[in-house]
Formats: structure tokens, C-alpha cells, sequence
């Protein structure tokens, strides 16, 4: 299926291709032509633009790795081989990331050359931050990659070599002073409309370089690459993101030709020819305060911005289910709901059955779905709009990681306050998705000031304040693992180095769903297995390892660590 998806997709691998090939010639746009009314390189506007359309690829759905990540996170689940922790050494998805990012790394370097060589320091400010995040995921993805010599096709590097992985990090923490300075200066050529992220505001461009930043040194703190001096100066500038005005996102919009920009897990979910990917059961559970161990009896709000159910509560499923004997025929089916999906390891009678009128799909926050009114209904591609940002660093994520901070004795501050004002900020940002997603639905209530969201935080402080200091941890990386649904990136790379939020686990001794109908079938959660151990990282793509003399042997992910995991 991955296969065919890909083909199916493969336009926008072939522009990624065309649009390297171009921006990478030595002469740029034709070398036969010396006409001076004609550039012979790419305009700085031009190259920083397919920079930024490359970049909100990364680790996105459809045909990248997120389509990998929305699993191991526990979000998702499906029938392909990330089920299980099971992705193979060719997967082709983590594939095109590789390739994504090396391809956009290219135009990257371009644009630094001639930003540099002309003077434009905010252009040149900009691409070092996109570098700088561009290789802090392929770290946080694949550990050693090539960085010093990669690109460097041109000078006769054809086998650049494998990165040591702190190296690489300590060299973007660099890199974003270095583009701090640049773009103080706000000498030559600025950027507007050509510039997706923040329209050519050097001040967003700053505190985004800040809060990025922070997120590494969080990430780092448990190793011994943690710097405290540059922390210490960090956090003395205090100057971060302020609002969620200043979320560094990707904006999707509604426009489907001449290429689809719509948001890419809409495209997955809404468009797909074939249904791939099911909403977690296990996610679900813990949104609706039926896990025994976290958040227990407390309902989140966000259930119906999070997910469309076709089926109305107390609706028989249509595709498999037996009305003559009442069993459902679901792998889990939440009658009292209409929730209905697959487990994580699923191996029971009814979980590869076709079910395309009774799944449950991503709403409208993740992805531009539906709002889930209760009145269930047919989910296909005009269910939605598609208009959801892809976001990559939010400010209700700056305030989880401040809470982290405090909570691990590296900030000072109230950390019940912070977790308290994160939860705040990340219903904020789910009213301010549904108010930019053009959707034709009316009557959306807004969460913030409601008094349901109001009672939830309520719960969750009263639950954070009367536990010890590792389950506090866990409700903050809970919390924050919620928060990002649809961002599945930061949320793989906090699991790797905090072990939280907690999974779901086939192999556990005590009941893994909570879920019974009280029907007389219940959910038997014996039928779900796991064969494979989690992969702390991911393969590197074979065909890096066999063109490439000078890679490593291949690992093996389920033991080889990103240099912050432990």
C-alpha cells in the first residue's frame, strides 16, 4: 500500500527532484544564456520559498515518516508493517524523508551561498534556522548522518561521510547564534510573501530561534552534551515566543490543483483511496478518562475536534456487524460514542475487514476534517477543507517544555502554573485552527472560556498536585503528547528520552482497554500481540548505505540511541 501511495503521490517527489536539479546547477537557469536581463541563478525569493514548501514536509504524512511516527506514538494505528514497531529497512516513506531532506538541504546551501555573497543577511538568517532544524530532525530521526560534507556533490564529494550526531548538535546550536546575529542586522533584501512561516518578520524569526533552541537543550539536559552556560544565557535574553501568534507552522490551504496543498493527513485520511489509518483506541481511552491510570473519570473536550465519528452513538456498525446476533464484528467499537477503529497489534478476526462506513477519522483539528456534531455521517473528501496548519513548534509546546524545565529543577517558576497556562494555550490553538479552516460547519462551540474546559484543567491540577514528581512527568508529557496530536515528531523524540507518555502494550499482565459494551463480546485483549521491540531511531535507507562507501553497516534501532535518550 505504501507503495502505491507513493506512486500515487509521486508528483511532489518528482517537483522536489526538478526544483534540486535546478537550484543545484552550477549556472542555474540555462548556462547557455548570458543575456543580463535574465538571472543565471535562482532569486533569493524563489529559492527561499521551495526551501520552506520542502521543509513542511518533513516528517509529515501520507509519504513520509509521520505516516512511521503517528504509530509509535500511539495516535494511529494500522494494518502496515509500523504496526508492531515493525518498519523495515526499505520502508519507503522514511525513504523520501531522507531524501526530502537532503534535497532541501541543497537548495538550503544554495540560498546561504548567495544570500552570504550579496549581502542579504536576512535571507541569510533565515536559511541557517531552517538548516539548523532541518538536521536536528534528521538527528533526532536517524543519530550519525552526513552534515559537514553533505551536498558537497560539486567539489567531487560523492560518498560524504557519517556525522557524529552530538557534533552535529553542538554545531546548530551555533549556527542559531549565528543566524540571531544576521538577522539583527537586518541589512539588505527582505523578505514578505516569499517567506511561508513569518511573512519577513525578523523579530518572530528571533524568538522562534530562541524557543527552538530551548526545545534542544531540553532535549539534551540528561546528557552530558547539556551546557549550562549557554542555557543560563539563553534563558537571561527571555526572548521567546510570546503568544500563539508566533507558532512556527506550516499553513496548509484548501487549493487541490495545479498541486494539492491541502494539509497532508486530510490527504491521507479524507482522500485516500483506500483507508489506511485508523484512530488509537488507546489515545481515545485516555481522552475519555477511561484509563485507570492517568486522568481517570475526566473527559477531555477536545474529543470532538480530534475525532469524526461516522456513527452515531448507539449506532450498529454497517459493514460487518451481525444484527441477528448483535455481535459487531469490531475490533473496538465504542457503542456508547460510535468510536470505532483497530487496536495497536491487533491479530482478532475482524481487524483487516474492509470498514469504510463505520471508521472513525482525524477531525477538524488535526487536519481540516469535520467537526464531530454527534449526527455521524458519510467522511470523505468534502467532509473537510484540508486547511490545517502542519505545526512544527507551537507556543502552548514552548510552555510544556518550560513545565518539563521546572518540573526537572532546570528553571525556576511555578511548574502547576506553567502546566495550567500550557493547557490554556493548547485550547486556544485548537479554537484558532477551527476559526482559520474555512469549514462550512456552523454552530462550533469555542473550548476557550467554556466551562467544560475550565472543570477539565481543574481536574488535571487537583490530579498534578497530589502525586509524586515522576507521575507529574507524566502528566506533563501526557498533556503535551494530546496537545500535538498531528505532530507526531517532538512527540516520538519525548517518549524516546522521558519514557512518557505511557503506550499501550500488548505484552502487559494487566487489562490493556478499559472499554466492555456489556453486548456480549467484549474486547479481548489477548488477541493483540507485539513481536518487536520499540525502534529508538530509525533504519538508514538502503540506498544511502549501498551508494555510499563511506556509511556505517546498518544498525539495529531497537538498540542504537539518539545521544539524549536515556
Amino acid at each position: 500500500m505504501k507503495l502505491i501511495k507513493t506512486l500515487k503521490h509521486n508528483n511532489t517527489i518528482f517537483a522536489l527532484l526538478l526544483s534540486s536539479i535546478l537550484l543545484v546547477s552550477c549556472n542555474g537557469y540555462l548556462d547557455v544564456d548570458t543575456d543580463t536581463d535574465n538571472p543565471t541563478i535562482a532569486p533569493l525569493n524563489y529559492l527561499l520559498t521551495s526551501t520552506q514548501v520542502a521543509l513542511g514536509k518533513t516528517t509529515g504524512f501520507q509519504d513520509y515518516s509521520g505516516d512511521v511516527l503517528q504509530v509509535y506514538t500511539h495516535q494511529m494505528t494500522v494494518k502496515e508493517e509500523q504496526d508492531q514497531y515493525g518498519t523495515k529497512v526499505n520502508n519507503i516513506t522514511v525513504q523520501n524523508d531522507w531524501d526530502n531532506s537532503y534535497l532541501t538541504l541543497t537548495d538550503i546551501e544554495s540560498l546561504i551561498k548567495q544570500s552570504s555573497e550579496s549581502g542579504d543577511l536576512i535571507y541569510l538568517g533565515i536559511a541557517q534556522l531552517e538548516k539548523a532544524y532541518l538536521m536536528s530532525v534528521a538527528v533526532d530521526l536517524w543519530g550519525d548522518v552526513p552534515y559537514s560534507e553533505a551536498t558537497k556533490l560539486k567539489v567531487g564529494t560523492v560518498g560524504p561521510k557519517f556525522d557524529d550526531q552530538k557534533e552535529i548538535y553542538k554545531s546548530i546550536l551555533t549556527l542559531i547564534e549565528t543566524a540571531k546575529t544576521n538577522l539583527k542586522t537586518n541589512t539588505g533584501l527582505k523578505p514578505s510573501a516569499d517567506d511561508l512561516f513569518y511573512g519577513g518578520d525578523t523579530v518572530k524569526w528571533i524568538r522562534f530561534a530562541n524557543t527552538f533552541k530551548l526545545k534542544l537543550y531540553n532535549q539534551m539536559r540528561l546528557s552530558s552534551e547539556f551546557d549550562q552556560t549557554g542555557f543560563n544565557a539563553l534563558i537571561a535574553e527571555n526572548n521567546f515566543f510570546t503568544s500563539i501568534d508566533d507558532d512556527f507552522q506550516f499553513l496548509h490551504t484548501g487549493n487541490s490543483s495545479p498541486s494539492d496543498e491541502r494539509n497532508t493527513l486530510f490527504l491521507e485520511s479524507y482522500n485516500s483511496s483506500q483507508f489506511t489509518t485508523y484512530m488509537s483506541p488507546w489515545f481515545y481511552e485516555i481522552m475519555m478518562g477511561m484509563n485507570p491510570n492517568i486522568h481517570n473519570g475526566n473527559k477531555d473536550p477536545r474529543i470532538s475536534y480530534y475525532f469524526f465519528k461516522q456513527l452515531t452513538a448507539g449506532q450498529f456498525p454497517p459493514d460487518l456487524g451481525d444484527t441477528n446476533t448483535g455481535n459487531p464484528k469490531a475490533d473496538y467499537w465504542d457503542k456508547t460514542t460510535g468510536f470505532f477503529s483497530i487496536r495497536f497489534g491487533s491479530q482478532g478476526p475482524w481487524s483487516s475487514f474492509s470498514t469504510e462506513n463505520s471508521n472513525t477519522y482525524p477531525g477538524i483539528f488535526p487536519c481540516g476534517g469535520r467537526y464531530d456534531d454527534g449526527n455521524g455521517g458519510v467522511a470523505d473528501v468534502d467532509s473537510g477543507t484540508g486547511i490545517a496548519p502542519h505545526r512544527i513548534l507551537t507556543y502552548d509546546e514552548f510552555l510544556y517544555i518550560q513545565a518539563e524545565l521546572i518540573q526537572a529543577g532546570k528553571l525556576t517558576g511555578n511548574v502547576t502554573t506553567k502546566l495550567q497556562q500550557a493547557m490554556q494555550a493548547s485550547f486556544a490553538k485548537v479554537d484558532q485552527v477551527v476559526a482559520n479552516s474555512g469549514t462550512k460547519q456552523t454552530g462550533i462551540p469555542k473550548l476557550v472560556g467554556s466551562s467544560n474546559v475550565t472543570t477539565f484543567i481543574n481536574k488535571i491540577i487537583t490530579e498534578f498536585t497530589a502525586v509524586n514528581s515522576t507521575k507529574k512527568l507524566e502528566i506533563i508529557m501526557t498533556q503535551k503528547w494530546v496537545a500535538t496530536f498531528g505532530d507526531p515528531m517532538d512527540q516520538y523524540t519525548d517518549y524516546r528520552r522521558t519514557g512518557f507518555p505511557i503506550l499501550a502494550n500488548p505484552n502487559s499482565t494487566s487489562k490493556e482497554y478499559q472499554l466492555n459494551n456489556g453486548d456480549g463480546f467484549p474486547i479481548d485483549d489477548s488477541e493483540t500481540v507485539l513481536k518487536n521491540p520499540y525502534q529508538l531511531s530509525l533504519y538508514w535507507p538502503l540506498s544511502e548505505l549501498n551508494l555510499n562507501k563511506n556509511a556505517p553497516a546498518q544498525k539495529n534501532p531497537a538498540t542504537y540511541k539518539i545521544f539524549w535518550d536515556n
